[in-house]
Parts: structure tokens; C-alpha cells; sequence
């Protein structure tokens, strides 16, 4: 008291909880003043408790939307599995497990870039909160992120080269085929590069971003095609019923049912010269089994010809041309003779 005027204390007729956390408390001072009861704590911790609170709840809802992202990649992926393909019913399991891969390969690609995007945009608004001025910080990020992007313009080309291989599904582990003069087999694939073994055994790695042009011997099916000679002489119907018999045969063969992917067809004349005519019979095959389709359809068809084809040629004819039976004209009177 001085002179008769005493002095109050300017937080004497306030509220304690006012006077620690404003006069709009948040639910976190409300807490700690709720819990200590003091008015010195609470300012003290309150400010920095908010600030962890909206920490773990920006962690939380980063977790929260990685996982929701994560989800609508699966479906995206078990939709794609789902889907019903039209090539046929022999070739719908190599296709289901190629869509597999494929559908694999893409769901952890958009995983992780769901995964980088969330998390920087999460890691920006927790250095906003820790009272960072982080707008320097962007801006240095873009002279950053544009100086690197002049100096790795190969790397970039890489990556979006592999993302669009991907995406297209060019090829995959496990396939033949041929990158840039390389033919091998497909060891790896990644965005940045390919690694192919070839059939000497040398690993080459080739960049996504230098290819051009890639031959895949393995995706969806294969062919095997087979030019048979056939004498001239020989009826071009009665040829091809052999022809067709003997692919019947191997159609219908249960140790190639799994194989063939189709029954073969005999394609007709393919060319011709003075002597002989070739005849041109394929099969699609499963990927990369089409060189012991080509050998066994070759046998099976040589045999036809060897020893039922003759039976197919109209007899009339066969009296006619002798010949075309395989016997030399004139030939009973030369062994008369």
C-alpha cells in the first residue's frame, strides 16, 4: 500500500488458466493445467506440448493415408488380376502369371512414390510447426531439384523409361529376348537398368533410357513354323490331308497338350522351284517351346509323307502318274526288262 492506494498485481483478477494459456485455452494447456493445477507449468510446458501433438498427429494421418494409398494400390493390382483374358484356355495360366508380375512390379512402384510424396509433403508441415521458416527451404529445394535435374537428365530418362517399360509391360524376369544387339535371358529389371545374361554367360547391363527397341521372344506365345519340300510331282491335295493328319495327331497327343496352344494348320504352298514344292505347316506354342514343337511336327510330317502319304493320293491318280505313289515311271517294265 502506498499513500493509501494498494497495487494488484495485473494477473490478480484473472482466471489462472487465462492468464497461463490465452483467452482461448487449447485442449493441450487445458490438460496440463487440468493434471498440475499450475499456472508456471502449464506456460511453460504447454507450448511445446501443442507443438508434439500436432507432431504425432501429422505422423498419424501421414501412416493413415500411406496406408489408404497402399489399399487402393492393391485393389488396383487384384483388379488387373482379376481381369479375363482372350487368348484362349491353354495359354489363360502363362497370361494370369504375367499379369501377376506385371501387377507386382507396378504396385510397388506407385507404393513408393504414394510412400516419398506423403511423407515430404508430412515432413514440410512438421518443420512448419517446429517454427522453421521453410519457405527458404522450398526455394532452395527448387534451385536444388533443377540443378540436379540439368545434371542427371540420363538418370531421369532412366526412370521414366522404366516406369513406362513397366507400365507397357515390355518384359520381365525370365524372358528371351533381344535390348540394343544383346540376346539373353532377363536376370533383373529395375527402373534405372536392365541386366540380361547371354547365352555365353556374360551379364550385360543396359540403361533403361538407351533403349530402343526390345524383342521378346517369351510374352504371350510362340510359334513354330515348318517349310517341309515335297516333290513336284506329288497332288497338292492329297499333300496336305497327310500334312493335316499327322498335326491332327500331334494336336490331339496328350504329352504336347500342354504345349500346343492351338491345332496346327497347314498354310499351303509357300514356294516352289522345278523339283520340289515347300509346303508350310505352323503351331503356336507356348513361349520358347517352339524349337522342340518345330522338331517333333518336322519328324511327325516326314513319316507322314515317307509312309501314309501315298495313301492319300486318289487312286486314279496314282494310275495315272505312278510317280506320285513314289514309284519311278515305267518302272515294271525296266524290271521286266
Amino acid at each position: 500500500m502506498m499513500g493509501g492506494v494498494s497495487v494488484v498485481p495485473a494477473s490478480a483478477g484473472k482466471n489462472p488458466l487465462t492468464a497461463a494459456c490465452g483467452a482461448n485455452p487449447p485442449l493441450t494447456c487445458r490438460i496440463i493445467w487440468d493434471l498440475s493445477h499450475s499456472q508456471h507449468l502449464t506456460s511453460i510446458v504447454a507450448g511445446p506440448a501443442q507443438i508434439a501433438v500436432r507432431i504425432v498427429f501429422v505422423l498419424v494421418l501421414a501412416l493413415l493415408l500411406r496406408a489408404a494409398a497402399m489399399r487402393l494400390v492393391r485393389r488396383i493390382s487384384n483388379r488387373v488380376l482379376a481381369m479375363q483374358d482372350n487368348s484362349g484356355g491353354r495359354s489363360h495360366v502363362l497370361f494370369r502369371e504375367r499379369r501377376a508380375q506385371r501387377a507386382s512390379a507396378l504396385a510397388s512402384v506407385l507404393g513408393n512414390a504414394a510412400s516419398v510424396l506423403i511423407f515430404s509433403i508430412a515432413a514440410v508441415i512438421v518443420l512448419s510447426d517446429l517454427g522453421l521458416d521453410i519457405a527458404p527451404v522450398l526455394a532452395s529445394a527448387g534451385v536444388l531439384g533443377v540443378a540436379i535435374g540439368f545434371g542427371a537428365q540420363n538418370l531421369v530418362k532412366d526412370f521414366l523409361a522404366g516406369i513406362f517399360m513397366l507400365l507397357e509391360d515390355q518384359y520381365g524376369v525370365g524372358d528371351e529376348v533381344e535390348v540394343n544387339g544383346v540376346s539373353g535371358t532377363v536376370e533383373a529389371v529395375s527402373l534405372r537398368i536392365t541386366r540380361i545374361r547371354d547365352v555365353g554367360g556374360v551379364v550385360w547391363h543396359i540403361r533403361n533410357g538407351t533403349i530402343k527397341k526390345a524383342g521378346n521372344a517369351s510374352h504371350g506365345w510362340a510359334r513354330a513354323v515348318v517349310d517341309l519340300p515335297v516333290p513336284y510331282q506329288r497332288e497338292v491335295p492329297g499333300t496336305r490331308t497327310a500334312l493335316q493328319q499327322a498335326a491332327d495327331a500331334m494336336w490331339t497327343d496328350q504329352a504336347w497338350r500342354d504345349v500346343l496352344l492351338d491345332r496346327p494348320e497347314v498354310w499351303g504352298i509357300q514356294d516352289m522351284s522345278t523339283t520340289t514344292v515347300l509346303v508350310r505347316v505352323v503351331a503356336r506354342t507356348m513361349p520358347l517351346r517352339q524349337d522342340e514343337v518345330t522338331r517333333e511336327l518336322r519328324e511327325r510330317l516326314k513319316a507322314a509323307l515317307d509312309a501314309g502319304g501315298q495313301l492319300t493320293v486318289p487312286a486314279q491318280a496314282a494310275a495315272a502318274q505312278p510317280e506320285l505313289a513314289g514309284e519311278p515311271a515305267g518302272g515294271g517294265q525296266e524290271g521286266a526288262g
